[in-house]
C-alpha cells in the first residue's frame, strides 16, 4: 500500500482521490479491479457530460447563420485529441511502476483525475458563465 500512496503523489494525485470504493481493497490485484472500476464510472459520467455539451453546441450552432457554425465539429475534434491526450499521458506516468504490480492501479487512477476535470470542463460548456 506504500508503494500505491507513492505512486499517487508520483502522479500528482491526492491520496483522497482513491478513498470510497478502494477503501476495503486487501490486494494489489483488488486495488487494480477497484481503480478500473472507477476510471469506468468517470467514463460514464463523461459521455453523459460530452452528450449534454454536444447538445447545447449543436443547438447554439442552429441559432448561428450556416457560415458560422462549427461548434458542434470544434467539440468533436478536441474530444477526439482530448482522448489521445488523455490515454498517452496516463500511460507515460505509469512508467513510475514499470514492471510493478501498482502499474495498472497508476493508470486507471491517472485516467480517472483526468477523465473527472474534463467531465467539469464539458458542463460548463453545458452551463456557460
Amino acid at each position: 500500500m506504500k508503494q500505491i500512496l507513492l505512486g499517487l503523489i508520483l502522479l500528482g494525485a491526492p491520496a483522497t482521490a482513491q478513498a470510497g470504493l478502494c477503501d476495503g481493497a486487501q490486494t494489489q490485484v483488488e486495488f487494480n479491479e477497484c481503480t478500473a472500476m472507477e476510471a469506468e464510472d468517470a467514463d460514464v459520467a463523461l459521455n453523459e457530460a460530452y452528450r449534454a455539451a454536444m447538445a447545447a453546441l449543436k443547438e447554439l450552432d442552429a441559432s448561428l447563420p450556416v457560415a458560422e457554425r462549427g461548434a458542434a465539429a470544434a467539440l468533436l475534434a478536441a474530444q477526439r485529441a482530448w482522448i489521445t491526450v488523455r490515454d498517452q499521458t496516463c500511460i507515460a506516468q505509469g512508467y513510475y511502476f514499470y514492471d510493478g504490480t501498482a502499474r495498472q492501479a497508476g493508470i486507471n487512477g491517472c485516467l480517472t483525475l483526468i477523465t473527472q476535470a474534463r467531465t467539469e470542463d464539458l458542463w460548463r460548456l453545458v452551463q456557460p458563465g
